[in-house]
This record gives C-alpha cells, structure tokens and sequence, in this order.
C-alpha cells in the first residue's frame, strides 16, 4: 500500500501570473497602511497597523502557493509612489476612499486559489476603512458640501442663461453682459442663502439650549418639592431617569446646562456665516466664469458656443467624479450623470430661448 502523498500539481502559466499579480497587491496595500500609519496616532494608527499585518499574511498565502515562483519580488514602486502623491496633493480622506474601493473590489471570493477566511478579510478590511474615512468626510461634509454645490449650480446656471440668450439671437455683447450678470447675481443670491442658513441654524441651536443663568438658582430649590426633575422631563427623559439626573445636579456631581455647552460646541461645528457666505460665493462665481469665458476672449457665434459647452462639460465631470470618488462610487458614472444633467439644462433652455426669440421676431 502506498501511503506516499498526493503530489500537488506544478501552477500553470496563468495561475503564476495571476496569483504574482495578487502578491504585489498585497504587498503594496500593507506597505500604504503602514506608512499612512505612520502618520497618524491613536486609535486610527493601530487599526491601520492591525490591517496591514491581515495583509502581509495574505501575502505569505501567495508565498507558499507560488513557491519558487515568488522570485524575483514583484515590483510595487509604482504604485506606492502614486499613493504617496496622491497623499501629499489630497490628503488622506482621498487615499482613504481609494483603498476602501481597493479593498470592496477584491477578486478572492471568486477565486478558489484563495481561502474564504482571506475573502472574508477582505471584505471586513473594506468596513474598516470605510468607517475610519466616514469620520474624515463628516469633517469635509460642510465646506465640500458648499464647494460642490456652489460650483456646480454656478456652471449650470450660468450655461443655462448662456445658452438661453443664444437661442434668441442676441449679439456676443448681450451673451457677455448677460453671463456676467447672472455670474454676480447667482453669487450674492448663493452668499445672502448660506448666509441666512447657517446663521439661522446657529441661532436654533442656541435657542434650544438651557439658560446658564438658570443653574443659579439651584442652590436655592425646595429639595422637598423639587421641581428640576421637570426640566428633564420637559426634554425627553423618563421620570426615572429626570430623577436621578436632578439627585446628580443637586449633589454637586453634575450640571444643569451640560445641553448648553452642547449647544456651543456645535454652533463652533457650524462655523461662522460670513465664511460659509463668502466660500459660497466664491465657489458659485468660479462656476459661473467658465461659460463667459469665450465671450470675453473675443469668441462669438457657434464656436463660441460650443467652447462655452466643452468647458463647463469638462468641469461638471471633474466634480462628478470627484464627488464619487470621496463617496465610493464609481467616478465615471457619477461625472457621467453631472454632465448630462447640465447639458440637458442647458439644452432645454436654448431650445426656449429659440421659440421665445421667434415670437418676439
């Protein structure tokens, strides 16, 4: 009887190559999450480390499937110095976004060569970094939220009044003064609305919170007849727990207008309106130049037309696709969607400006 083991068949071609190709994956992933480790402290630093040792024992699987065929190392130079520049010119939410989708497209589960715990990993390694870059876009959420709207309703809007006087036939010098106009007025329209918005949204959070003033008077309460208990209730808590709340405030061992400084840290997260105004407008106005520019370059006529087009399409897909990048989502799609909404804007307000120019002809 033989009891020889069962000699594991030599790789083909295409194995080596694919699974080569998963080693310099894995080696580069574990290199980029150490050294943006290395950056960072604290709780994030030691997640990132714990998922770069996941990674380099992915990397030992490959080692021993591939055997002499590891050598020699596969290169992963270019691909960690892309990381790094990318890195240093967008900082570390983007990096962030672009291993999380590294991490989601993982081809393991579909691959017998690899085991379902590595699959498994990979997919918890996706729900990792996707939370540790939630905290980053919550943090970018407000000034992203202007940028992108800003701009974005700047370059529809203003192609869209662009396009809309062209269809009536009025001169170059009427589609400059109109574009130029509805640059300024969409600005300060945007700047007066954000304005109003955060300001308001500071005031409300203020308006909510409780009165410093009234922890004065706690010395002072009827322990027998203590009404602070309602003051808790009044904002939500059970009587239970608006008891025991006021047993604390009366002890000395808690405050009565915590919800206040609540209330002041977050009017700070909402930031000041003057800033929000004068980003919005700025954002707003860097849109809305772009279809003019033809025009104060001398432009006229279709070609005019047409450039105004090209670069407000180029740019309506740039924030498309920046946009899906920081939200995982595939970029092409969303540069694809930003770009047929402004172009149907823009199409359907020239073909209005057409008809209202020929009833007034």
């Amino acid at each position: 009887m033989n009891d020889s083991p069962t000699p594991v068949p030599a790789p083909t071609r295409a194995q080596i190559s694919r699974w080569r190709g998963y080693l310099a994956d894995e080696i580069a992933e574990a290199s980029i999450y150490r050294e943006f480790a290395a950056r960072l402290s604290g709780e994030d630093q030691a997640i990132l480390l714990a998922i770069a040792d996941a990674e380099s024992r992915h990397e030992n699987h490959w080692r021993r499937l591939l055997g002499e065929h590891a050598s020699p190392e596969p290169s992963v130079a270019g691909k960690l110095r892309r990381y790094r520049l990318l890195l240093r010119l967008f900082g570390p939410l983007f990096v962030l976004v672009l291993l999380q989708r590294a991490e989601d497209r993982s081809p393991y589960e579909a691959d017998e060569s690899a085991t379902r715990q590595m699959a498994a990993d990979e997919k918890i390694h996706g729900e990792v970094v996707r939370g540790l870059a939630a905290k980053g876009r919550s943090r970018l959420s407000g000034n992203f939220r202007a940028a992108v709207f800003g701009m974005n309703d700047g370059l529809v809007s203003n192609l869209s009044l662009v396009m809309g006087m062209a269809g009536t036939g009025v001169a170059s010098g009427y589609l400059l003064a109109s574009g130029l106009a509805g640059l300024l007025a969409g600005a300060f329209s945007m700047a007066a609305g954000e304005y109003v918005s955060v300001a308001s949204q500071r005031e409300l959070l203020e308006a909510s919170a409780t009165d410093p003033r009234a922890s004065r008077a706690v010395d002072d309460l009827d322990l027998n007849e203590n009404e602070l208990t309602l003051v808790y209730r009044a904002r939500g808590m059970s009587e239970s727990e608006a008891q025991a709340k006021a047993d604390l405030v009366m002890a000395g061992r808690a405050i009565l207008h915590e919800d206040a400084v609540l209330a002041a840290q977050a009017t700070e997260e909402v930031g000041s309106g003057a800033t929000a105004a004068l980003s919005s407008f700025l954002f707003f106005a860097s849109g809305a130049f772009l279809p003019v520019v033809p025009f104060l370059f001398g432009m006229s006529g279709t070609a005019a037309l047409v450039f105004a087009l090209a670069l407000v399409g180029g740019a309506l897909m740039l924030t498309g696709a920046v946009v899906g990048l920081l939200s995982g989502a595939p970029p092409l799609a969303r540069a694809l969607r930003q770009l047929a909404i402004g172009i149907a804007a823009a199409g359907a307000t020239y073909c209005l400006g057409l008809l209202f120019g020929t009833a007034i002809g």
